[in-house]
């Protein structure tokens, strides 16, 4: 791991803890991907989390069909027209889940120190000595001694409808397990982990790619959460499967790291992915828990370092039945932005939670604070430090935005961009104020229609520490006039005075392409 120091500004003025936090129109540089699901499909609901903070909504195929997903989807976009806010989508394929399946629906109790049959005979009703599972290849991945860990809805770990169990024999298709602790399967769905074990079944499922073909072409979704990656080749697998489905081409894909398989092949997945989340659920079982935090800071510093965004996962569990977190909890999200996460992606927090508005609000509320002591000079000269020399020209003009922002102390810095990468490299910096990615559309054509790109490249910026885009006006294309470029720039800055970034005599820094040329310059702005 090659970071040596805490990335923590010092001296911190002890009175200042005591300070109120002052509202701001952007609540935190780093970005909530929050899951809608049953307590949080309403439009009412979905507006308060947009107002909240929420930047990325998440539809979980685990949960509920298509029908029940469009319809949460279309109240997304009246809940985006309701508050002018604008959110992206992403999509979470199911992947190689293995299930316990309980056709009764009758609660199970399942007692400490006996023994319960895993079975692949799906006919078969779920009791307490036998389990039907939905994958007839367990019995041949797992040997005597191996744990297998079986949990409702997601992996919290202190859910007391969680079980592990130590496989004691192996009988045909059937695996017998010793239950190591009490507890009662309630509903009709349990997911099975077997750490530690490779399962051989595809990434991207049948059933994941029916949905993508229709779901995801309907709704031009702008990123892809591939569950269980362990490998580069599921995704470069994944890619060209998009690319046969239209503008799906322009989805990115993050891979989602779940699984020691992952874990040992995550700088070629890295190289692959447009980002990453780490899904610290299924990692904090399949490794020790001593172990997950090592994990997280050596894949966030990769990521970082690859100027790729980075979510971390499950940080809040408490709050699915609890209105506030536990102390370790805001001090993990705290950790997770200090570390350099771009995004915190809320699960089962808001898909079931109890308080999904007041989640994304105190989440948020802790990167603010957190983002207030991030040592942005220790940052940035270890990454300018692992670029070397030479730079490329792309990485030295938005490394040269950033440093002169936090000279001159910039209040905002303002980065015209086609293809978003110039403003991602912005980020990958960590400036400590906004950025205003001014996505400038292009014009395409299939030889039958002309259109403009952009809303996608837009969009997939609400995933990225620090950037908040705008959509410029597709008739000025900024590269070329000088006319058009103050044109654009005039909008952008009213955009940032209207919502209280920009205020007379501040300074801020534009970032943009006249001609071949990327310039790099400062206004200071008059009354």
């Amino acid at each position: 791991m090659h970071s040596n120091h805490l990335l923590l500004e010092e001296p911190i003025r002890m009175a200042s803890i005591l300070e109120p936090s002052k509202p701001t129109f952007f609540p935190a540089l780093t970005k909530i991907v929050g899951t809608l699901g049953p307590n949080s499909r309403s439009v009412e609901i979905i507006s308060a989390c947009l107002e909240a903070g929420m930047s990325v909504a998440r539809f979980d195929f685990s949960w509920g069909d298509a029908a029940f997903h469009q319809e949460t989807l279309e109240n997304l976009k009246v809940a985006i027209k309701r508050t002018k806010k604008l959110c992206a989508v992403m999509l979470d394929t199911v992947g190689p889940e293995l299930l316990v399946v309980n056709k009764t629906r009758c609660p199970i109790p399942l007692q400490v120190e006996t023994l319960v049959v895993l079975t692949p005979d799906q006919d078969k009703d779920a009791t307490s000595n036998l389990l039907p599972i939905n994958f007839s290849g367990l019995a041949k991945a797992v040997h005597k001694g191996d744990t297998i860990f079986i949990g409702q809805y997601l992996f919290t770990g202190s859910e007391n409808t969680s079980v592990w169990l130590e496989v004691t024999e192996v009988s045909g298709e059937d695996v017998v397990c010793l239950i190591k602790n009490s507890a009662t399967l309630a509903g009709s769905l349990y997911t099975l982990h077997v750490s530690q074990i490779r399962i051989d079944l595809p990434t991207l499922t049948d059933i994941d790619k029916e949905v993508i073909r229709t779901w995801g072409v309907r709704n031009n979704i702008d990123f892809l959460s591939l569950s269980y990656t362990r490998h580069a080749e599921d995704i470069r697998h994944a890619h060209a499967f998009l690319s046969k489905l239209g503008d799906m081409n322009q989805t990115q894909i993050f891979a989602k790291i779940e699984n020691v398989e992952g874990l040992k092949h995550f700088d070629e997945i890295l190289q692959e992915a447009d980002g990453v989340i780490l899904a610290r659920g299924n990692l904090g079982i399949d490794l020790p828990p001593e172990k997950v935090f090592l994990f997280q800071k050596a894949a966030v510093y990769k990521c970082n370092m690859a100027g790729k965004p980075v979510v971390v996962t499950r940080v809040v569990d408490s709050m699915t039945d609890n209105l506030r977190p536990t102390r370790a909890e805001a001090t993990d999200v705290a950790n997770a932005v200090l570390d350099g996460s771009d995004a915190i992606l809320l699960g089962a927090e808001t898909l079931r939670g109890l308080y999904p508005v007041e989640t994304i609000s105190i989440v948020g509320k802790i990167c603010a604070e957190a983002e207030k002591v991030f040592n942005q000079d220790l940052y940035f000269k270890r990454a300018v430090k692992y670029i070397g020399e030479p730079m490329t020209h792309l990485e030295s003009i938005t490394s040269s935005a950033v440093r002169a922002a936090i000279k001159v102390k910039a209040s905002v810095i303002i980065c015209f961009t086609s293809s978003g990468r110039a403003a991602r490299l912005i980020s990958k910096y960590r400036p400590t104020m906004p950025v205003l990615s001014v996505v400038i559309p292009r014009v395409k054509t299939n030889q039958l229609r002309w259109t403009f790109s952009g809303a996608y490249e837009a969009r997939q910026s609400l995933i990225v520490r620090g950037l908040f885009p705008m959509l410029a006006d597709p008739r000025h294309p900024a590269e070329k006039t000088g006319i058009a470029n103050e044109s654009i720039l005039k909008v952008a800055l009213d955009y940032g005075r209207a919502s209280g970034v920009i205020k007379p005599h501040d300074r801020v820094v534009v970032c943009q392409k006249v001609g071949d040329a990327s310039v790099v310059k400062i206004i200071e702005l008059e009354d």
